[in-house]
């Protein structure tokens, strides 16, 4: 099941159309899409035994550009794993860890998959991501129960001003990558059932139309099951949270010249079987 947050209101899409929760279930569900993310196995359910009728012919192609998709959940926690894809280390010259790299984004940087980012310095970088939800608060969470705590998957967008981050040593990754909107997931939340195997899904990014990054989740270094074990084991999970699983190689701080992104510019960001974000960098 593929659930979005439509207009501040829970729909779930289909191939066929749009679905608005609240409106087919006649108030059995609610229209808060944090309140369905807490009866995810009751709606989808419900979703297969009702099987309602789309409440528009919208269809996933058309949906995923509008500008009416927020952000799929509001997060308390919002964790992001550094240098986690074995190419993406090889290009920044540094080895690949022998344990999670963690950081955060804050959650006010979180914003809806089409949503405009201001450029606030020259350095501004671009770095796709498979996110994590998590479905069900959990701590030591063991690897082979990981996937009891996550509701599903979306894109993400890992926005990162390098100048911030390289102000002073050691680098200061959170405030640099916690600028406005400079953490867009979306389009949708697909849940488990829709995704065969998460280790193994195409994803890219591109600039103004040309391919910048082109790789697949199967050169994560560290797994969903191990993120999920390892940050459990400190931190208690909670719904809603999210998991920035880390970029592949193709960023712009890593080219020769550099590349980094300048108003006007389109970005185009790309899951297999997961959907699309497209924003556009403005002035700050």
């Amino acid at each position: 099941m593929r659930i979005a947050n439509l207009d501040g209101r829970s729909t779930i899409v289909t191939d066929q159309g749009t679905v608005d929760v609240a409106t087919a279930s006649n108030g059995a569900f609610s229209a808060s899409i944090e309140k369905c993310l807490s009866q995810l196995d009751t709606l989808q359910a419900w979703f297969r035994s009702a099987a309602p009728q789309p409440t528009t012919k919208t269809t996933p192609e058309e949906l995923q550009s509008s500008p009416k998709l927020g952000p799929i959940v509001t997060p308390r926690q919002v964790f992001a794993i550094g240098l986690n894809y074995r190419q993406h280390a090889a290009e920044t010259g540094m080895d690949v860890p022998s344990t999670p790299m963690v950081f955060t984004k804050f959650p006010s940087a979180v914003c809806g998959p089409n949503a405009d980012v201001p450029v606030p310095g020259p350095m501004t970088d671009y770095e796709a991501e498979l996110v994590v939800v998590i479905g069900a608060t959990g701590r030591n969470v063991r690897e082979e129960d990981a996937f009891s705590v996550v509701a599903g998957y979306c894109v993400g967008q890992d926005y990162s001003e390098r100048g911030w981050q390289r102000k002073d040593m050691p680098p200061q990754f959170s405030l640099a990558k916690s600028f406005t909107n400079f953490a867009p997931i979306g389009p949708w939340l697909t849940t488990l059932d829709e995704v065969t195997d998460p280790n193994d899904l195409a994803i890219g990014s591109q600039l103004n139309g040309v391919t910048m990054q082109d790789s697949r989740t199967s050169d994560l270094v560290f797994s969903v099951p191990q993120l999920i074990a390892y940050l459990s084991s400190v931190c208690e999970l909670q719904r809603g949270d999210l998991i920035f699983t880390g970029t592949p190689e193709g960023v712009g701080q890593a080219r020769t010249p550099p590349v980094f992104l300048k108003p006007g510019d389109e970005i185009v960001t790309t899951i297999g079987g997961l959907g699309r974000l497209r924003n556009h960098a403005t002035a700050p």
